[in-house]
């Protein structure tokens, strides 16, 4: 580089920046960019990362990071009022919302630093604040400068569904709540409202969701959104389903909900968890040669790679599976292609999800809702003859496997306490081509909820033993060793 060439990593103004050499220039310092920067710097590329807003993005300030912490929050106060299954009474609970929030706002604090300009710079990364906007397929502008690159990496993220004409929270005015609602109307049954809706009602709002589907986390295999279903409404969620908002009014604080079936929902807030949109406005993306799809996130092929072969982007900004560890994934594998002029493909097929609700729900690879129908078996383990889930009193789930006629595991659903703790395992199984053999030789910690899984491949792989050319030769060793005695 220029300037900047002898000096260490550190943050940039734009004119400085505007002197450099850069091989990778990543725009938005959210988890795909942090990861994909982090990843060209170790490479030993001049990497320059710049951001708007701020470094760590939506997981951190309005994502992951503040969901998990009042999700934590929740599930303390309603573990307290539950205590009595164990023979434990705690009396009554009182939820202090203003330290609720503090909680949260610890987290984010705590984990912010990570993600720092001053952190990356130690990490070999050049940092800049500002909005950049393409002016050429490998020019940008930042401030009006003028900043040339070998290579470039868009990871701008994507934003909250607004209903039109509505007064709403989404995930990024949520954390601003400095009193807990006493009722909020929560719009969208997926896995954000799902765990939000809970997590308000057992903090003590009255809480109404309202979801077009006709049931609630439709990704998932039915029997997990029904136990779902079945615990928000046991926690005081009044959900409706197959319903949609068609307008709303304010008045006095309150906003009235006018909803298709004819009803309404009166409600002191209203949170929208419709899902997310990409608005790429203001990048100069056309100037840069890069060709958006039908929903107006960039378009990319497996390599990352955009219409603009100097340019690629990951993350929620293309249609691909939004979340925060495909993200980072993501963002490491479009760095290392654009840096060493590779073309490594991502995998689609064996990323694993999970819902934070109570109970959590945990998936990877082919549903096992659809096993049947793709040729597939499905091996189960309920939960209700778990061991440590009837020590823990928490029967209510289970563990199923999509096994294919090669005996691999191709898929998973678990439903219960640390459901994602327990899809690692099932992560690894689905993406290495393990077979349920290869599972039920490993030797498992007892009693653990993993053991669930491990259970129904060990019954599974039992079940082999007494058919086919396995079986007979088993017969065969028996009958050899009678007859020696």
């Amino acid at each position: 580089m220029a300037s900047v060439s002898r000096r260490r990593a550190r943050p940039l103004t734009a004119v400085e920046a505007g002197r450099g050499d850069w091989d990778l220039v990543v725009i938005g310092a959210g988890s795909a960019g942090l990861v994909g920067a982090r990843t060209a710097a170790v490479l030993g590329a001049r990497v320059l990362l710049i951001e708007a807003d701020g470094f760590g993005g939506e997981c951190l300030f309005t994502g992951c990071v503040p969901s998990k912490a009042l999700i934590a929050a929740a599930d303390a106060a309603q573990d307290a009022r539950d205590a009595g299954r164990l023979g434990i009474h705690a009396g009554d609970v009182r939820v202090d919302f203003a330290a609720v929030m503090a909680h949260v706002k610890g987290a984010i604090a705590a984990i912010a630093p990570v993600d720092s300009p001053e952190t990356l710079a130690e990490t070999g990364v050049y940092t800049l604040r500002g909005r950049a906007r393409f002016d050429g397929p490998r020019s940008l502008v930042v401030e009006g400068v003028g900043i040339r690159f070998r290579d470039a990496l868009v990871a701008t993220g994507s934003a909250p569904v607004v209903p039109e004409g509505v007064d709403v929270l989404t995930n990024e005015t949520l954390w601003d709540l400095e009193e807990l609602p006493e009722t909020l109307l929560v719009l969208g049954g997926g896995a954000i409202g799902c765990e939000m809706a809970q997590a308000f009602a057992r903090l003590g709002s009255r809480v109404t969701l309202v979801h077009r589907g006709d049931r609630l986390l439709p990704k998932e295999d039915p029997a997990a959104s029904a136990l779902v279903l079945s615990a928000l409404r046991a926690d005081g969620v009044e959900v409706r389903l197959g319903t949609t908002l068609s307008g709303a009014e304010r008045e006095h604080g309150r906003t009235t909900a006018r909803l298709d079936d004819g009803t309404t929902a009166v409600a002191d807030r209203v949170l929208a968890a419709l899902g997310r949109r990409v608005d790429t406005t203001g990048l100069g993306l056309d100037a840069a040669g890069v060709d958006l799809d039908a929903s107006g996130a960039i378009a990319v092929d497996r390599t990352l790679a955009t219409s603009n072969p100097r340019v690629r982007a990951a993350g929620d900004v293309t249609p691909l599976p939004r979340f925060t560890h495909t993200a980072g994934m993501f963002g490491s594998v479009a760095a290392t292609n654009a840096v060493l002029g590779l073309s490594r493909r991502v995998r689609l097929d064996d990323v694993p999800r999970v819902t934070f609700t109570s109970p959590e729900v945990a998936a990877v690879g082919v549903s096992t809702a659809d096993a049947a129908t793709r040729g597939l078996r499905v091996v189960e383990t309920a939960h209700h003859d778990l061991d440590r889930a009837i020590a823990e009193g928490r029967t209510d789930g289970f563990t199923r496997l999509a096994v294919d006629r090669k005996g691999r595991v191709v898929g998973a659903t678990i439903v219960g306490p640390r459901a994602g703790e327990s899809l690692g395992e099932l992560s690894t199984a689905v993406s290495r081509g393990l077979t349920v053999r290869d599972l039920a030789g490993v030797l498992h910690a007892y009693p653990t909820y993993s053991d669930a899984g491990w259970n129904a491949a060990v019954r599974d792989a039992q079940g082999a033993l007494r058919a086919g050319i396995v079986a007979s030769a088993i017969r065969l060793l028996r009958r050899v060793r009678r007859r020696r005695g």
